[in-house]
């Protein structure tokens, strides 16, 4: 027990002990406060995200319907080439100072996963696994990009604005005008697309456009009975059709991956809210007990 003399020195001591904790406790409770303004910002922006990648997952299931319906015609135009050629048994050309000219079809969109990058690897595994003097045709920006930063000397044409909306074969003809117009013989013409397989999974494929010559030197050939006046247009005809036939392909499988891209960034999304709700839940309730902590000491510092 204190004397009454010794007690007003004491009081003295406790409060002058006290003075600190006061002083550094709206330090804390502003880093508090920060800490939940940055986190509800947070939660809100990824909230946003959310909503935009649903959105965009809606959208590109709706235009999936149309983009299969598409691939679905195209089919039809190269399996006739296919059928053509099988049947005349066509063959590349080959020679030593003959090119191979690769068509690389994919589009300018991205936020579709790794359809694009997986279709520039499957490029470059052709070309060590296969090595030839090639030339490269890219339809779409993406893979020219990618390709520009390894082979850039070997590319002598590329198309932009790829991919806008569904491929129709105008537009493939108008492709294979230009290409028709390049001043090299290329021995051997092949198109490397994205084949559609379901609506999860595609695989990067090669079909052969053959040249003029690997049309003319096929053993079957004349059974078709077609004119050598004619033989250029039918060259022509046919690599617009398999032009067509990759865009299609392509487009279908670029909707499909955007779909399914945009449906894991929603759930990925998903989670990122849960995990920052929880903790400005335990931010917030962490701000309170500081507050009460702060209330009750306060009090019992006035009644001493």
């Amino acid at each position: 027990m204190l004397s009454r003399a010794a007690r007003p020195a004491f009081r003295a001591a406790a409060q002058q002990s006290l003075r600190p904790a006061a002083v550094t406790a709206p330090a804390v409770q502003n880093a508090n406060f920060a800490t939940l303004r940055e986190i509800e910002g947070r939660l809100k922006s990824i909230k946003n995200i959310e909503k935009i990648t649903k959105t965009m997952k809606i959208v590109a299931s709706t235009k999936l319907t149309k983009a299969q319906r598409a691939m679905e015609e195209s089919r039809a135009y190269g399996t006739t080439n296919n059928q053509v050629f099988e049947e005349a048994e066509t063959k590349a050309v080959e020679g030593e100072n003959k090119k191979t000219l690769l068509i690389v079809c994919s589009s300018d969109k991205g936020l579709c996963g790794g359809i694009h990058s997986g279709l520039t690897r499957a490029v470059r595994r052709t070309i060590a696994e296969k090595p030839a003097d090639y030339d490269f045709v890219v339809l779409g920006e993406k893979c020219k990009a990618q390709l520009s930063r390894s082979n850039a000397k070997e590319m002598v044409l590329s198309f932009a604005g790829v991919g806008k909306d569904v491929p129709t074969f105008a537009d493939a003809q108008a492709i294979a005008d230009q290409i028709t117009l390049l001043p090299a013989d290329y021995g051997s013409i092949k198109i490397m697309y994205n084949k559609f397989l379901n609506a999860q999974s595609y695989e990067p494929t090669t079909i052969e456009a053959y040249s003029e010559d690997a049309i003319k030197e096929s053993p079957n050939f004349a059974a078709f009975e077609i004119d050598d006046e004619v033989l250029s247009n039918m060259r022509e005809f046919a690599l617009a059709n398999s032009i067509y036939w990759a865009l299609a392909e392509g487009h279908a499988c670029e909707i499909s991956a955007r779909r399914n891209a945009m449906d894991n960034a929603s759930k990925n999304a998903g989670d990122m809210i849960d995990k920052f709700q929880i903790l400005y839940n335990r931010t917030r309730q962490a701000v309170i007990t500081g507050e009460l902590v702060e209330i009750i000491t306060g009090a019992a510092a006035s009644e001493a």
